[in-house]
Parts: C-alpha cells; structure tokens; sequence
C-alpha cells in the first residue's frame, strides 16, 4: 500500500511548491539512504544554513522525517529520511484565492520537475553510455477508471525500485512521469 501525503492548506501547498526546497528533496532521494544536511548541501554546492532552513519546513509537512541522530565530534547530527510515497495536492472546496495559489504552485512545481528532468536527461544522452537516457511518448486510449488504475500501476513498478538502499552495482536512475487526459489540442474525450 503507497503512503500518501495530502497537502490542503495554502502554506503547505507553498512550501511544497518552492522549487529550491523541491532540489533539496530530490536530492535526498538520489542520496538512496537517510543524509544529513551537510551531505545534502555538499551535493548542491550550497551552504549547510542555507539548506537546513529549508529542511525544517519540509520536515514541518511531512516530506523528510528524522529517522536517526548521531554524535560526531560533540556535535549531534540528523539523518533525515525523505518521503516515499505519492504526495496529492487536495484542491477541492477551497476558497478562490487558495485556488490560484494552488494553480500557480503546481504549475511552478510542473515546471520546475520538467525542467529538473529535462537538465538531468540532456546531460547524460551523448556520453559513453548509450543507455544513459531513454524517451518515450504514448498516446493511450482508456476510461478514467482504467487511467487511475494504470497510474497506480506506474508507481507501484516505480515503488519497487525506489526504495532501495544505495548497494554496490546498483545505478540510479531518475524516472519522470506525466499523464493527462486530452492533451492534444485537437482530441476529444469520443475520438
């Protein structure tokens, strides 16, 4: 069963959305394991206070969770665990002005998702590896039960994989995701 983490307040959906702390999250699930925050900045090349603000407000929603607290040279370090399950925007019932900020939120963290994936992708096709990226475009014909159905498939193919411990021989690779109904300007819901 996937967890789920809904989010329906408007300063959830914001520190969801803030494309900086979406990096920082991503960047713990490449990690593979519990990391601290220093690791966390060493990776980006930023500064540990800077990304630590950051994590407390992720921590505050859910989306990273302290799962172990170490002792190095007096100094207490946390090992945070990101989220691993599917994170759903609740959008019903809310007032006008939260609307727009969640239709703005998703579309800036759409956006910073395609854009993160996309940099991930351009810089590995062409290398030695020639398996490095692969694409692929579909147009599938199905109900909306079946699409729900198809999709939950999706993650839990995806789920096998992703909760995996960094071990020896093991590679990470970054899947991106994007299902829509009626994407083609010409198509409609009879065609």
């Amino acid at each position: 069963m996937t967890d789920v983490l809904n989010f329906k307040t408007p300063e959830e959906i914001k520190i969801y959305s803030d494309p900086y702390r979406l990096k920082i999250f991503n960047n713990f699930h490449l990690i593979g394991r519990p990391a601290t925050v220093k690791e966390v900045a060493d990776t980006m090349g930023e500064v540990p206070a800077k990304v630590y603000y950051h994590v407390k407000k992720l921590e505050s929603i859910g989306l990273l969770k302290v799962v172990e607290t170490r002792e190095i040279k007096g100094i207490i370090a946390k090992y945070y665990q990101p989220f691993h399950g599917e994170i759903q925007i609740v959008n019903k019932e809310l007032e006008p002005a939260v609307k727009k900020l969640y239709t703005s939120a998703t579309q800036g963290l759409i956006s910073e998702m395609f854009e993160m994936n996309k940099q991930h992708f351009l810089s590995n096709i062409g290398g030695d590896n020639p398996a490095a990226g692969q694409l692929m475009n579909k147009k599938l014909r199905m109900s909306p039960e079946e699409a729900q159905e198809f999709f939950k498939e999706v993650q839990g193919l995806a789920e096998k994989y992703e909760n995996r411990n960094a071990e020896p021989g093991l590679k990470s690779y970054e899947l991106f995701v994007s299902m829509m109904m009626g994407c083609s300007p010409k198509s409609t819901d009879h065609e």
